[in-house]
């Protein structure tokens, strides 16, 4: 937060090396992140999460409101109620709210209303937007861009633990009003996504999909003499 409006020098990031280089490693590394529903119960050092939930909170956010909280929850019996209060809105999910255009698209992916890894992970995230901004030293309460913000967020979340060679998985039972209740959280803040994390199991694997090619989702509009060869 900074209410004073002050302003600092910036000092940007200076990769070691070839600038491509490293930027081809991070791309590398991040190639090989997949939503993983099988979890080793070996355990995670809290120090390693609490450097991830850091980074995610250097987010951009709309006038840095910075409206995201990060809930841990590593106790046994709160997984356990949380895994059985999701499994109660993913039955109803798959046998009543989806359409089967929607069941179709998630055929590939191998899912279904059992959520184990609610309980095997050692450690859920659970990630909640705020819709007010809760900080003594702000002028006023108001918070923007939220969702675009508690996005961001997420991302870099889950791109510092594939880089700390952790698996996670974004989960979303709908609606998840379940998880304010039974986390104590008030009102104004909303669940935003579940994110179990830790190592993955030794006979983990992951459904066989590919992603677009840069050339579907990148467009250029700059001149044909900068284009590469």
């Amino acid at each position: 937060m900074n209410p004073s409006g002050n302003a600092i020098p910036f000092e940007p990031h200076e990769p070691q090396g070839d600038l491509l280089a490293a930027v081809e490693a991070f791309r590398e590394c991040m190639s090989k992140r997949r939503s993983v529903r099988t979890f080793s119960r070996e355990p995670v050092d809290l120090a390693l999460i609490e450097s991830i939930v850091a980074t995610a909170g250097t987010a951009p956010s709309g006038a840095n409101k910075q409206p995201w909280r990060f809930v841990l929850v590593g106790d046994p019996d709160t997984k356990r109620r949380i895994r059985e209060a999701a499994e109660i809105e993913e039955r109803a999910f798959y046998e009543e709210r989806a359409s089967n255009d929607w069941l179709e698209d998630l055929l590939q992916l191998q899912t279904g209303p059992e959520k184990a890894f609610l309980e095997d992970a050692p450690w859920l995230i659970v990630v909640f937007k705020l819709m007010k901004d809760d900080c003594e030293k702000s002028q006023s309460d108001r918070v923007y861009y939220v969702n675009e913000s508690v996005g961001i967020a997420v991302g870099l979340l889950l791109a510092a633990a594939q880089h700390a060679g952790l698996a996670t998985l974004t989960h979303t039972p709908s609606p998840m009003g379940f998880l304010s209740e039974l986390l104590g959280r008030p009102e104004y803040e909303r669940p935003y996504v579940l994110i179990p994390i830790g190592w993955p199991a030794d006979d983990c694997t992951v459904p066989d999909i590919s992603r677009k090619p840069l050339d579907e989702i990148l467009h250029m509009h700059i001149p044909k003499n900068e284009r590469p060869t």
